[in-house]
């Protein structure tokens, strides 16, 4: 194989895809392995291995890229909403090292959605924690 990388194969056309959508710096094609009806990646063509990576105009590009596909599911599939997801390193369950965004459509009907969250939103986090990782994070971002 010419490209180490599996998406970089797929930017340069060694490895097939069913394309999507492509301008001068992104690409997006269709997830093999999908969570549900449309599910696809966006992707930039310059290679980055991830969120802390990415230079923030190959970012900016690739959100804007994923906005403007999110509408079209919508609108063409009846989609009932859209999930933007990132995966940054091995354990936030990153598989290809290759900064990229998954476009999720999402739907009532469950013969097309198949993702379910990985934890209960609305359990509440214990606020005193809350503070502190919060005050540590803004010192650090400052």
């Amino acid at each position: 194989m010419k490209h180490q990388c599996l998406f970089c194969g797929i930017v340069a056309g060694d490895i097939p895809s069913v394309k999507v959508f492509e301008d001068d710096t992104t690409y997006a094609f269709m997830d093999i392995n999908p969570a549900s009806d449309g599910h696809l990646l966006v992707i930039p063509k310059r290679h980055s291995k991830d969120l802390l990576e990415i230079e923030g105009e190959d970012l900016a590009d690739v959100t804007l890229a994923a906005q403007r596909i999110a509408k079209a599911v919508v609108k063409e599939f009846g989609a009932d909403g859209v999930n933007l997801l990132n995966c940054c390193g091995a354990d936030a369950w990153q598989t290809v090292f290759h900064f990229h965004l998954h476009v999720i459509p999402r739907y009532v009907d469950k013969t097309k959605d198949r993702l379910v969250l990985p934890w209960q939103p609305g359990m509440g986090g214990d606020k005193a924690t809350m503070a502190a990782l919060g005050d540590r994070l803004a010192a650090a971002i400052s």
